[in-house]
């Protein structure tokens, strides 16, 4: 855990920099660390996009993702890069007090508390797959659907770390809310990832690989 002081106020901030309780954000902290951010001065525009991820974080509990963002505030994504050069994850998001947290929960905790557990509740669980093994219903997927078939895939070790599930429930959360599925760039973005990091994570691909495992599929 790290600090961070501007104008007589300290601030508590996790390990990537982004302020630890979003109930504690205030213009003040805004000002401050849109200049880690390389922001010199906040104009309105900067504050019309700051304002938005607030409001969306307050009512919703989640972080907006930048498509969203992008759309609220009538910005082309080049134009919010300009506005906000460190990204929208370090940058708009880090400025705006929140952080995208997985169900506002630690990485792993959607786990059961052992394998034997999970196998035992979802034993006799029949899933309806397509010829390619995608998940027919998405509604239908739990866990054990994941691990299983993750273990026929080129996972690393052959096991769902808490990164893979960080990813893994970054894109169930954004079907679920939004019913729509992200893109892998939107993903990337919004995990804070880079595609070379997400490709050694992911070996079969987005689509053959993290989305199966997230029992979603692209419909055409």
């Amino acid at each position: 855990m790290k600090s961070f002081h501007y104008k007589d106020a300290t601030y508590e901030l996790d390990e990537q920099g982004c302020l630890l309780d979003p109930k504690t954000w205030t213009p003040e902290f805004a000002e401050g660390m849109a200049r880690e951010c390389d922001i010199p001065v906040l104009s309105g525009e900067h504050w019309d996009v700051i304002r938005y991820v607030r409001d969306a974080y307050e009512k919703t509990g989640i972080c907006p993702t930048i498509f969203a963002a992008c759309k609220a505030s009538g910005l082309r994504p080049q134009e919010m890069q300009k506005l906000f050069p460190t990204g929208y994850h370090r940058g708009l998001c880090r400025v705006a007090g929140v952080h995208y947290r997985v169900s506002h929960m630690p990485y792993g905790a959607h786990l059961r508390e052992s394998m034997a557990d999970l196998r035992a509740l979802s034993a006799d669980k029949v899933y309806s797959t397509d010829v390619r093994g995608f998940l027919v219903d998405p509604d239908s997927w739990d866990e054990n659907f994941a691990i299983h078939r993750a273990a026929e895939m080129r996972i690393p070790g052959g096991q769902l770390t808490d990164e893979h599930w960080r990813i893994i429930y970054y894109l169930r959360d954004v079907y679920q809310v939004q019913r729509r599925i992200p893109n892998i760039y939107e993903t990337c973005e919004s995990c804070d990832l880079d595609l070379d990091s997400f490709e050694q994570l992911f070996p079969d691909g987005y689509h053959r690989g993290a989305l199966k495992i997230a029992g979603l599929r692209f419909v055409k």
